[in-house]
This record gives structure tokens, C-alpha cells and sequence, in this order.
């Protein structure tokens, strides 16, 4: 296999985020990503395909806990410290979508987006849900 980039990544990961650059990471506290790396990568084996960066609403965390994936409740024996609004966190782009047609969908960081999103989300979806600080809601009540 041959590669016209004469600088390779020294650690030869590939991962573009849905603007077409580099996968930036998602959030280290609490770490994200199937492989708890800080990542929302498309990742071999993970079925619920955690690929979407979001940064989590309290309305977000109850949609989700009240259809069975509580994400608010510790669970030390997976060592997940349960989010708060606020967080950022890789979430099953089947959820998301779910949320967004519900009304709860929580913003997206597009620079910490996989690009395998685009295969389920339209890019000008994702850009209406793009994640401001300037005018984040923690409570995501519109």
C-alpha cells in the first residue's frame, strides 16, 4: 500500500471528523468513547455505534434514561461516573437521531463528530445542531 502523504501520522490513525479534518477528542472527564479513549471513533465491534460527540442536556439524560439507557446513575462496576449537563460524551448515533426527532437532541461537536455519522445524519442536520458555548442550555429546554 502506498501513500502520496510523505508526513504519516506516527501513530497511522486515520480518523476524520464530519467537517473532513482530524477526529479531535470528545471529552476526558469523564472519559469518552467505546474504548474510553476521549474518542468517538468507528470502532470494529461497537454495535451501538458511539460516534456522535454531544454535549449532554438534562432533558437529553432523562429522554434517554426513560427508554432504558440511564446515563445519569454511577455505575462503578463499569466505571462510568454517570453524566451531568454539561458533559461531553460519545453517544450511539441511533439515539441521537431518535432525540432529534423527538425534540431533545442534545448539540453536536462537530470537530469531535465521526465522519461514519454522515452515513445516518445529513451534514446540514448536524450544522443545525452544532454546539455554541455562547448559547448552550445545560436544562436544554428550548
Amino acid at each position: 500500500m502506498s501513500s502520496n502523504d510523505p508526513n504519516p501520522s506516527s501513530d497511522d490513525r486515520s480518523d476524520r471528523n464530519v467537517l473532513g479534518g482530524d477526529l479531535e477528542p470528545c471529552g476526558r472527564d469523564p472519559t469518552t468513547g467505546y474504548l474510553r479513549d476521549g474518542y468517538c471513533r468507528d470502532v470494529e465491534g461497537d454495535v451501538g455505534e458511539h460516534t456522535l460527540c454531544a454535549v449532554v442536556t438534562a432533558e437529553f439524560l432523562t429522554y434517554s434514561r426513560d427508554r432504558g439507557n440511564d446515563l445519569i446513575t454511577p455505575r462503578p462496576e463499569f466505571d462510568f461516573p454517570g453524566l451531568e449537563p454539561g458533559d461531553r460524551w460519545c453517544l450511539c448515533v441511533g439515539r441521537w437521531v431518535e432525540a432529534a426527532e423527538a425534540g431533545v437532541a442534545p448539540p453536536v461537536v462537530l470537530e469531535a463528530t465521526d465522519e461514519s455519522v454522515l452515513r445516518a445524519v445529513d451534514a446540514d442536520r448536524l450544522r443545525e445542531h452544532e454546539f455554541d458555548p455562547e448559547t448552550f442550555d445545560p436544562d436544554g429546554v428550548e
